[in-house]
């Protein structure tokens, strides 16, 4: 009786194993044929002579011991030899010198060996489910994930995700509005997998970058398919962002795509983000013209940069200057983050004073792709222009010779004929 107890103890141990998540089939088969073998083993001082047969798919398994038969009287070793007699017991066909093979009741053993084997099984068992899943989540670092809200914390929020693996999203990787109650369910990033205490912990973010740039991924199908890149991206949380995007294909306009029609596509990722404002602008590997977009939506009168020291100074008129800075240094904060460069603002007081006019109201005389190349030097107006020396401008510029003398000429005509015009009124 106690023999089919402990087996059909053994069964349900199976059992328990088979319905096991995380843990592939043959895996599962190696560790119990590990651990019946083991057991064999130090109770018999080798298991080669044994067959261990696990079937997974019912929940149990066969032992089958294989002993060479001899003579009666030539017994020495009863683990790997067979008296005749009781080997034709179970072949009555056996010979002196063939295997006999028979099956062996792990039971037999005792119930000392069975709890050491289970006791064995939930150990190795549960150290495989740690490693499977500290690897599962090592590969999906910096992807989208979504699970419920199991336990709100103060300083964290205890999650599950569709196996009941417990995930955890500290309130620094929290929007500031976020607010979730129990049974919600929460979508972020895997932000870090590390191991605590011998244990998977796995951690959330949502205030991450990487959390911006997958939605964009989720919305944008451009952006999905390579066709219009994320070159740098800028976050306050649940404030505002920039995001600087890139397309390789002209005909594609990668602001318009990731803004969508009547701004679709972007307002679901505005909404992910508790009503995040963002600014997605073109990107440029031009960083006077790049520093330029992204204090947008302030107007450069002209800018200075320092590519050594990775900084710029930058002019405005009077009325562009809180534009630029934004509320609480909000946007002049998110430039430096996505251009990587600290940027200084400052009030452009000579033009503020004199009467300055913007390049583009030359465009009848001078042809736009001078102007354009101007504007990337950082000269927007043409007294930015008649500032620099006529030697620097055509270094900076790599304009000809010619084009600089041209650009010049009309330049300084416009102020001249306004001098003339004022002593002639005098």
């Amino acid at each position: 009786m106690a023999r089919k107890e402990e087996t059909i103890s053994m069964i349900d141990t199976l059992a328990e194993f088979k319905e096991l998540k995380n843990i592939d089939k043959d895996t599962m088969i190696s560790v119990l044929e590990e651990s019946f073998r083991n057991v064999i083993a130090k109770m018999f001082g080798t298991d080669e002579n044994y067959d261990v047969i696990i079937n997974p798919e019912k929940g149990d398994f066969e032992i089958w011991r294989n002993r060479v038969a001899v003579a009666d009287d030539e017994l020495e070793d009863s683990n790997l030899q067979i008296p005749i007699t009781e080997a034709r017991k179970i072949d009555p066909d056996s010979e002196i010198g063939e295997e006999v093979t028979d099956e062996v009741h792990f039971a037999d053993f005792g119930r000392r060996a069975i709890l050491n084997l289970r006791q064995a099984l939930s150990s190795k068992i549960l150290e495989l489910q740690k490693d499977n899943l500290f690897a599962k989540y090592k590969e999906r670092i910096g992807q989208i994930i979504a699970a419920d809200v199991y336990q709100v914390w103060k300083k964290e929020i205890l999650l599950l995700d569709d196996d009941g693996n417990e995930l955890l999203l500290p309130k620094q990787e929290q929007i500031p509005s976020d607010f979730y109650r129990k049974g919600e369910t929460v979508r972020a990033i895997v932000q870090k997998v590390e191991t605590v205490n011998n244990n998977p912990k796995i951690t959330l973010s949502r205030t991450d970058k990487r959390f911006l740039q997958r939605l964009f991924e989720l919305e944008v199908p451009e952006i999905h398919d390579s066709l219009i890149t994320i070159k740098a991206i800028a976050r306050i949380p649940g404030e505002r962002a920039k995001v600087a995007v890139e397309s390789y294909d002209d005909r594609i306009d990668p602001v318009g795509a990731c803004v969508g029609m009547k701004g679709s596509r972007i307002h679901g990722i505005v909404r992910e983000l508790r009503n995040e404002n963002i600014d997605v602008i073109n990107y440029t590997t031009n960083i006077s013209l790049f520093i330029q977009r992204s204090l947008s939506p302030a107007k450069i009168s002209s800018i200075r940069v320092n590519e050594e020291e990775r900084k710029a100074e930058v002019y405005l008129h009077p009325e562009q200057v809180s534009l630029a800075i934004g509320k609480g240094g909000m946007n002049i904060k998110l430039a430096c983050m996505l251009t990587e460069y600290a940027i200084d603002v400052f009030r452009d007081i000579d033009g503020a004073d004199e009467e300055d006019i913007y390049l583009d109201e030359f465009a009848d005389e001078i042809d736009t792709w001078v102007i354009d190349t101007l504007k990337n030097i950082g000269c927007y107006t043409a007294k930015n222009v008649l500032a620099l020396s006529r030697e620097e401008i055509i270094e900076r510029a790599d304009l000809e010779e010619q084009t600089v003398d041209e650009v010049l000429r009309i330049l300084s005509a416009e102020f001249n004929d306004e001098e003339t015009a004022e002593e002639m009124n005098d």
